[in-house]
């Protein structure tokens, strides 16, 4: 575990790490889902019968399309819905002078523990490269400016030891207090019953504490003091200041950490939106009922259906889809990956549909905010290299100016890059929420212009800023969600709705998926993870099961699944 000065792991955590990598093992559910889809005999079958049928999936999000894939992989035939664009949040903006200059508005960064999440990226040919991560081997330099004073480092050792005092804390602090040592080994030899043991006992203790509470009641913090927690909360760990999570549960931070969800990220090259486009356009081999060539745009003429208006139940039991503008259709079974808020704000849910108690979940849902701003520029000029100092011109920043967070994105020497000036989430998100993207700039820009007097940034910025607040966007309401104290049992309804054998028959066949159902919301694994539960519980619903040897998520739910807390 690293903080965001990215400190050198001891030798022997090194040793542990190349013998047996981390992976987004969950301890809710430590089901391996890089080992279900590398499995030669498949995710199972559907009757030979229903070969052909119809299952809807609304939202065209990596989730939505995940979901799809591997449905029409098994011979059935999803019919996409999707509100507005293929990619849900992972969202891909070019610059109009530039259509191959690119901006991920949302995920963008991805960690090599979400093994599901590469299995896809892997398999459809999708280019990586390391991202620009604070103090990363891909930032060339790394600024953070805190209270007015600024520590320029290309590596850990060159800032100042309160940083180091501040990683120690850190380090004792989820030690101490959440065994994170021996839950990483866990992980790391899938030791589904030492992980269980481990969170099981955690997480009774630990449902109703806030991320600050726990790291203002740990042992490391209170010695070091108050500076020592604020510059934690400013500065972060692994990717930047995380003060704005202090308010949610620590669960939803030890997900994080346990699984290194917040080191070694990746950017998938030309954008994040590649990977959803290609499971849209991608004719894999060797599928069930359907001809060689056949991918899900072919299935769709090349366009998902419209947004949808209304979820409903017919006389017969399958469900009925109208869209917003009136056409409809009804499926034995149906998938939802939006948004959960959406189904009572967007879309006219039958409420005799879910239980009342997943009603409640859904609508407790505690969502982020989350706001981007992008300028191109003419070349990545903070390489130069200013002759006073001796140092970069423009660094990757970490400050407690509104900006929070800037990073810089190479395209390669002498040609056009990218600045995201301002990454932020909640309350610092909402700070930006009235302004519009030039008036977004020029105060990004007075922000920097203080940390880097004399640099004329906007003296490179060429076309139009790019900008995005998840929280104003209909079709999102935010941009994922975090859970608060107190919300596990929301979480464990929500996850563990697609095993439905226990529901009455008026509330089977319509399953939730999506990165807030999972138990990682905002990490992509999540996205991926739900949607194969709910492949899962599609052809479970329709008489189907799992390959032989190849027990899915549902038939292992009651063995290593989430415990209830009542």
């Amino acid at each position: 575990m690293t903080t965001a000065t990215e400190l050198p792991a001891d030798d022997l955590a090194a040793d542990r790490q190349a013998a047996s990598p981390i992976t987004m093992l969950n301890p809710d559910f430590p089901f391996s889902y890089d080992h279900y889809l590398a499995h030669p005999d498949g995710l199972g079958s559907v009757p030979e019968e229903l070969l052909g049928t119809e299952v809807a999936v609304i939202g065209a999000g990596l989730s939505g399309l995940v979901t799809a894939y591997e449905l029409m992989k098994l011979g059935l035939r999803p019919v996409v819905y999707e509100a507005d664009q293929i990619g849900g949040r992972l969202r891909t903006a070019a610059f109009p002078a530039a259509p191959g200059v690119v901006a991920d508005l949302g995920g963008m960064r991805f960690p090599v523990s979400g093994r599901a999440f590469y299995h896809y990226v892997d398999l459809l040919g999708v280019e990586t490269e390391a991202f620009p991560n604070p103090l990363s081997s891909a930032s060339s330099s790394t600024v953070i400016e805190l209270a007015g004073k600024k520590h320029y480092a290309t590596t850990p050792e060159d800032l100042p030891p309160f940083f180091q005092e501040v990683a120690d804390a850190w380090k004792a602090a989820i030690n101490d207090g959440a065994r994170f040592t021996e839950m990483q080994d866990a992980i790391r030899s899938r030791d589904t019953g030492r992980i269980k043991e481990l969170w099981n006992d955690l997480l009774p203790r630990m449902d109703e504490q806030t991320f600050y509470g726990f790291i203002a009641a740990s042992k490391a913090f209170k010695e070091a003091g108050f500076a020592h927690r604020e510059a934690f909360g400013q500065v972060g760990f692994g990717t930047g200041g995380w003060d704005t999570d202090f308010p949610n549960s620590i669960l939803e931070i030890l997900r994080v950490v346990y699984t290194d969800a917040d080191d070694q990220h990746r950017l998938i090259r030309g954008g994040a939106q590649r990977l959803p486009e290609a499971l849209w356009h991608h004719a894999p081999s060797g599928m069930r009922h359907w001809p060689e060539g056949t991918s899900l745009a072919s299935l769709h003429s090349g366009s998902p259906h419209g947004a949808v208006g209304r979820i409903s139940r017919d006389p017969d039991g399958d469900l009925r889809i109208r869209e917003r503008w009136g056409r409809e259709a009804s499926y034995p079974a149906v998938v939802t990956t939006c948004q959960s808020w959406l189904l009572s704000t967007r879309i006219h849910t039958q409420e005799a549909l879910f239980p009342a108690d997943l009603w409640t979940a859904m609508e407790r849902s505690h969502y982020m905010q989350s706001s981007k701003t992008f300028v191109m520029v003419d070349r990545p000029f903070w390489k130069d290299i200013d002759p006073e100092t001796g140092q970069e011109v423009l660094s990757m920043t970490l400050t407690d100016r509104l900006n929070r967070a800037t990073y810089l994105l190479d395209n390669g020497p002498d040609k056009p890059a990218v600045i995201l000036l301002s990454y932020t989430w909640n309350d610092d998100a909402l700070k930006w929420l009235a302004l519009d993207a030039d008036e977004r700039v020029e105060l990004m820009l007075h922000s920097l212009e203080q940390i880097y007097p004399g640099v004329d940034i906007a003296s490179h910025i060429v076309g139009q800023p790019i900008t995005v607040s998840w929280e104003a966007d209909p079709n999102f309401m935010g941009a994922f969600k975090a859970n608060l104290p107190g919300h596990y049992r929301y979480q464990q309804r929500l996850f563990t709705h697609f095993k439905q054998d226990a529901l009455p028959e008026g509330q089977r066949g319509i399953f939730l998926a999506g990165d807030d159902i999972s138990f990682t919301a905002g990490w992509a694994e999540g996205a991926v993870t739900t949607g194969l539960n709910a492949v899962w519980g599609v052809v479970n619903h329709l008489g189907g099961s799992s390959a032989p040897g190849n027990p899915g998520p549902g038939d292992l739910l009651d063995a290593i699944g989430p415990i209830s807390l009542d």
